[in-house]
């Protein structure tokens, strides 16, 4: 029994055993290595034997095993073992994750990826969209979820590599530094700052450099309302205010942007669902030279976005978060959107398109958040759109309707580039 599953999707697993293989088109100078995380709750590891692959290639439960990577003509697999009933009580998910040495181009170069799950009789394949500077992949997730065994496709990419997928799952690595010093373990306490006001801010410094922080990530997440209607598709959309007074706007799939080259933003890829238990996440990384390298401060407007063609939905029922991290810091923006009522005592808030979630402004020596709350018009589709006046940062709702796979419109007065 084949199925197909795209990213975001998810569906039951008939049997706890099986085998996740990935495979891809041989090519010279390929590094690219699968790595399986076991994670409790919390999203982490409990200690450095949650990190499943080439040097430490089972885990002592027995519910994940590495196997070396197999060449069969042009093609290369690399697979790794599962058995979800040998999980212990307190592991209840497994990552499924890809790296590529940055220096061969990222996952561009990696042609005709896939994966594919094979679990008894059942066969579950799932392709990703094109990847392009991305050093590191969530492929899949597979886990347990009212004593079901379940897999989520999953295909988010990171710019960070290896040493970013053990940054989030909590696995202690190591700097590459030349001696002497010698290199010394990378601190995983997290400082979380939460800004739930509109009108409060936070102030980030950057860190300079080669031990600096190679990534401002920026992510949001949003849950199923539970309206029983397959309509939880947001976008997390970035505006970006250049130096020179133009604007650029990311979205992911086909305005995802570059991280290395202008405008510096890189989407990592479009979710399409989520449900109440699994968080929808959609993430951006932020080159934090941006300033630097675009000549002068940045601004970024960051808004969740649901198509009017997703049907009447509320917005705020999927309870949209933003959360920015740099190195050890993490700054949350969590503003309540409320559920407003017009005369009628009709919820006007379904015919909401657009939550302004948070602002981020970056100059040379700070990245400074805030969060928003400001929305578009009711049946509007208008996008953020940011201005200056003097040092003021001016935002308004009146930016040009942007959609997937179309080209960019201009309104007016108002381009983007």
């Amino acid at each position: 029994m084949n199925q197909s599953l795209k990213p975001g999707e998810n569906t039951t697993l008939n049997s706890a055993q099986g085998r996740v293989v990935v495979t891809h088109a041989a090519g010279a100078n390929l590094d690219v290595n699968l790595t399986a995380f076991l994670l409790t709750d919390t999203g982490r590891v409990l200690d450095d034997s949650g990190m499943v692959f080439f040097n430490v290639p089972e885990h002592p439960s027995g519910a994940a095993t590495f196997t070396a990577p197999v060449v069969q003509g042009s093609v290369i697999s690399h697979s790794i073992s599962f058995d979800l009933a040998r999980l212990p009580a307190n592991i209840t998910k497994v990552a499924i994750t890809l790296t590529q040495d940055g220096s061969a181009g990222g996952f561009e170069v990696v042609k005709e990826l896939r994966a594919t799950v094979i679990a008894g009789a059942q066969v579950l394949e799932l392709a990703p969209e094109p990847f392009s500077k991305e050093t590191g992949i969530i492929v899949l997730d597979l886990y347990v979820r009212n004593d079901q065994f379940k897999a989520r496709s999953v295909w988010q990419g990171f710019a960070s590599g290896l040493a970013g997928l053990c940054g989030l799952y909590g696995v202690e690595v190591e700097e590459q530094a030349p001696p002497p010093p010698p290199a010394k373990p990378v601190s995983m306490q997290k400082s979380l700052i939460t800004l739930d006001k509109v009108g409060s801010s936070h102030k980030v410094s950057l860190e300079k450099g080669p031990s600096a922080p190679k990534v401002i990530r920026v992510s949001a997440t949003w849950v199923d309302n539970g309206d029983d209607c397959d309509n939880d598709d947001l976008d997390l959309r970035i505006g970006i205010l250049r130096p020179d007074g133009r604007m650029s706007i990311i979205q992911a799939p086909d305005k995802r942007g570059e991280f290395d080259l202008d405008p510096y933003v890189f989407h990592t890829g479009d979710v399409v669902s989520a449900s109440a238990n699994e968080p929808a996440v959609e993430t951006v990384d932020i080159n934090p030279a941006i300033s630097q390298l675009m000549g002068g401060k940045v601004a970024l407007v960051c808004s969740v976005y649901s198509a009017v063609d997703n049907g009447a939905v509320s917005v705020a029922s999927l309870k949209p978060k933003m959360r920015m991290e740099y190195g050890n810091q993490i700054v949350e923006c969590a503003f309540e959107f409320p559920l407003g009522r017009d005369d009628d005592d009709d919820d006007f808030s379904d015919m909401i398109y657009t939550y302004v979630i948070g602002l981020i402004e970056i100059d040379q020596d700070h990245i400074v958040l805030s969060p928003s709350g400001a929305t578009s018009e009711s049946c509007s589709e208008a996008t953020p759109w940011l201005s200056r006046n003097g040092d003021k940062l001016k935002l308004t709702m009146d930016g040009p309707e942007v959609f997937k796979g179309e080209p960019l419109q201009n309104s007016g007065s108002k381009r983007y580039v």
